[in-house]
């Protein structure tokens, strides 16, 4: 289904977690002009932090010198996010479960955990040139 764009943004920034207070500035403003509610500007926002949080930690292994890309695209009626990091990607059946009483107290592993629970729709991509992408195409 294509939907008129109606407004995109896209950042790239290298992997340093330096840079998730501009990563959070960036969706809330991108959320609020596309008429979010402030819950679902909240979580968006937290979704899309965890999703860069990863994509420099796990995908690009904390190496500033690799970059990140982030796009935010409202649509007629939904948001799509998209974040791309150089890394080889995920098996998600190889996610331990963060519900399971054994990992309940571990300080990490809930990140992609959060992003699925609080956005519509999230899909890996990882093409055969060995890098992820996560995209969620949130209805609002």
């Amino acid at each position: 289904m294509n939907q008129e764009i109606i407004s995109e943004i896209h950042l790239t920034l290298y992997s340093d977690i330096k840079y998730l207070d501009i990563v959070q500035a960036v969706s809330d403003s991108f959320s609020n002009m596309a008429g979010f509610n402030d819950e679902d500007l909240y979580w968006v926002g937290l979704s899309v932090r965890e999703a860069v949080t990863n994509a420099i930690l796990h995908g690009n292994k904390n190496d500033s010198t690799v970059p990140v890309d982030l796009s935010f695209r409202q649509e007629e009626h939904r948001l799509v996010v998209t974040v791309t990091d150089h890394g080889e990607g995920i098996d998600e059946s190889m996610l331990p479960d963060p519900l399971d009483p054994e990992h309940l107290l571990k300080p990490g592993g809930r990140g992609i955990f959060l992003v699925k629970s609080f956005m519509d729709n999230v899909f890996f991509n990882t093409p055969s040139g060995g890098w992820n992408r996560i995209s969620d195409g949130e209805t609002y």
